[in-house]
């Protein structure tokens, strides 16, 4: 079985190479990831390119230059895997800071039998967010979740999460590319058209750490701005049958 994962980049120079080596050592059967960077100014592009040097069976990398942002990157990455000559059995998704543990692959990809989209979780048994959050953080984040899921109708502890695993044959049947979120809304809409189209979800604990190298893209005004749209998600597909 073959797993791509795409790997969305802006400004991740510091934790690019860290994070590589570390994700390709996993014991996950032919394991490829795809770069997807959206021309950093601190060079994360050359760094990723010296990486695919370095691992030329298992790197490819691609450049953006149209705007910016999380969905419009993965929608591309996702358009080149899917259009590959080679396409692989699983397509993730994964942020580039550490937030998302390497090590828990393996468990995404085992979880995939008799799914079709598997979601890493901070709030089922297990799972679990910063321990140096602060507590208004900390209830800031589940009440996030439990408001798009509640609004939504998902079927899932964590909405807003990006580490995730799909089954190919899932995705390549879905109408991802009308997906108009770019921010982190993406995740809560793709993860809504998802259930629409009938998606058997499996959900993987994870330790959701904060970044340690380089700046986080999420502020309080990001997720006020994920909280209004849920409602435009929720209206944009109310007629959508699978």
């Amino acid at each position: 079985m073959k797993t791509t994962i795409i790997i969305p980049t802006y400004n991740e120079a510091e934790n690019l190479p860290k994070l590589v080596p570390e994700l390709l050592q996993q014991p996950v059967e032919d394991l490829h990831l795809l770069i997807v960077d959206d021309l950093s100014p601190d060079g994360t592009g050359a760094v990723a390119e010296q990486l695919a040097a370095k691992y030329p069976t298992q790197i490819e990398v691609l450049h953006r230059d149209g705007p910016r942002g999380l969905g419009r990157a993965y929608i591309y990455g996702f358009d080149h895997v899917l259009n590959s000559t080679d396409p692989p059995d699983y397509i993730g998704q994964m942020d580039c800071d550490f937030s998302h543990p390497p090590d828990k692959l393996p468990e995404f990809v085992a979880k995939m039998a008799g799914c079709d989209l598997v979601v890493g979780s901070r709030y089922i048994p297990g799972g679990a967010v910063d321990r140096n959050w602060p507590w208004w953080r900390k209830r800031l984040s589940r009440f996030g979740n439990w408001y798009a899921r509640t609004i939504l109708g998902l079927p899932l502890s964590d909405v807003t999460g990006a580490y995730r695993l799909w089954r190919r044959e899932f995705l390549a049947r879905i109408p991802y590319q009308q997906v108009v979120s770019n921010g982190y809304v993406f995740l809560i809409e793709i993860a809504h058209l998802a259930n629409k189209f009938g998606a058997r979800f499996g959900q993987v604990p994870i330790y959701f750490a904060d970044r340690q190298w380089g700046q986080s893209k999420m502020n309080f005004t990001v997720q006020i701005e994920a909280a209004l749209r849920v409602w435009q998600v929720k209206w944009r597909y109310r007629k959508l049958k699978g």
